[in-house]
């Protein structure tokens, strides 16, 4: 088993790194404060060529593995999640199915501008019925000559109103349950497809969850992904890539509680000498970074899979199950290390925290990744 990068992995790992510390940090926690997505940050993702890593040179890419890929989206989660997430939203959520399931002519129109990093994308699958039970979707696809009318809404969707394109899921025939379920593109600015609210969240604050609305929006049919009733197999063969991508993500937020924590312990003097030298707090950094580390493998071990074109969802699902579990409980470990400083917004440790916890909870709840692992397990 290969435990070491390749020097083109360890090429996208630095670049995200220096680019992260030197252009996303100074402004983090101002953007989170205000609730503030940087349009300007991400257009700079994309001329770097971290919007498209893992897509062929052919639609704009960089012609690399899913492992590159996810060894930026670590190190930009380190310092600023909400970019990250945004990011992920994009390429493993809405670039990923249409590389997969589009036409050479969807790839061409919608793809190569989003693998350029001059579009951004949406992946629109949840709704106030059907967020674990993606199969209960009240969104209607109704054929109308060579398209179809598009009527009901999404919630929760990162990027929305601020992504140029959509993959949207919408029942194209009830009778049928979830193989009547079809994908489409639409794009911003199509007349009846509007925005709603915008959430106000714990964490994540600078990437933005908003509401679609689609009101009787006309949906050409060559904008149909894939092949119709196709939608519900794209949604979870995309969501498994979502997953490691969202395992990197907690485990960036993981490394990052980590580092700020032992940083502290090793200058923070107590009763005459560093807080590290106490037992307590030497053996609770040991555990952080003995977690932080199988989280790691887990997550690279997903990456690899994917690269290889194996089926990984029960790997995806471990990946995602285990590191935003290790990001949640890192993250409150190091607020304690830190003392009532660590819950002041002036240190990182409690912006981290926050973060930490929609990991386990969007790409489908930890509950779901257990559902996901065990019905592998008896398929073996």
């Amino acid at each position: 088993m290969q435990f070491e990068l390749s020097k083109e992995q360890e090429a996208w790992r630095r670049l995200s790194q220096e680019f992260a510390v030197k252009y996303i940090a100074p402004t983090v926690q101002e953007r989170d404060e205000a609730e503030e997505f940087s349009r300007s940050l991400y257009d700079e993702l994309g001329l770097l060529g971290l919007t498209g890593i893992c897509f062929p040179e052919k639609y704009g890419g960089r012609g690399g593995d899913c492992l590159s890929y996810i060894l930026a989206a670590e190190e930009l989660a380190k310092v600023d999640d909400s970019l990250a997430v945004s990011l992920s939203a994009s390429v493993m959520l809405c670039q990923w199915p249409l590389y997969q399931y589009g036409t050479e002519d969807q790839k061409e129109r919608y793809l190569k501008p989003l693998v350029e990093g001059r579009r951004l994308g949406a992946f629109a699958l949840t709704e106030p019925q059907a967020g674990t039970d993606a199969a209960g979707q009240q969104t209607t696809a109704t054929r109308q000559g060579d398209g179809y009318r598009l009527r009901g809404n999404k919630i929760f969707i990162t990027n929305g109103g601020e992504a140029e394109t959509y993959v949207v899921f919408a029942m194209t025939d009830k009778s049928k349950g979830i193989k009547g379920i079809s994908a489409f593109i639409l794009e911003k600015g199509m007349p009846g497809f509007i925005f709603g609210k915008t959430e106000r969240k714990l964490g994540i604050r600078s990437s933005v969850t908003r509401e679609l609305i689609f009101q009787d929006v006309y949906v050409p049919g060559e904008n149909l992904l894939g092949a119709e009733g196709q939608g519900f197999k794209i949604a979870m063969t995309t969501l498994d890539g979502g997953r490691i991508s969202v395992a990197a993500q907690a485990l960036g937020i993981a490394q990052a509680a980590l580092d700020y924590a032992l940083a502290y312990a090793k200058q923070r003097e107590q009763f005459g000498k560093p807080v590290v030298a106490n037992q307590g707090i030497s053996f609770l950094l040991a555990d952080m970074a003995t977690r932080v580390e199988a989280a790691r493998l887990l997550t690279y071990q997903a990456a690899a899979a994917r690269d290889l074109g194996k089926s990984c969802a029960k790997e995806a699902a471990m990946a995602k199950l285990f590191a935003s579990d290790i990001a949640m409980a890192v993250a409150t470990d190091a607020v304690q290390i830190f003392g009532g400083y660590g819950y002041r917004r002036e240190f990182p440790v409690e912006r981290l925290l926050r973060d930490a916890k929609i990991t386990q909870i969007f790409e489908g709840t930890n509950q779901v990744q257990r559902m996901v692992i065990a019905g592998a397990l008896l398929k073996d």
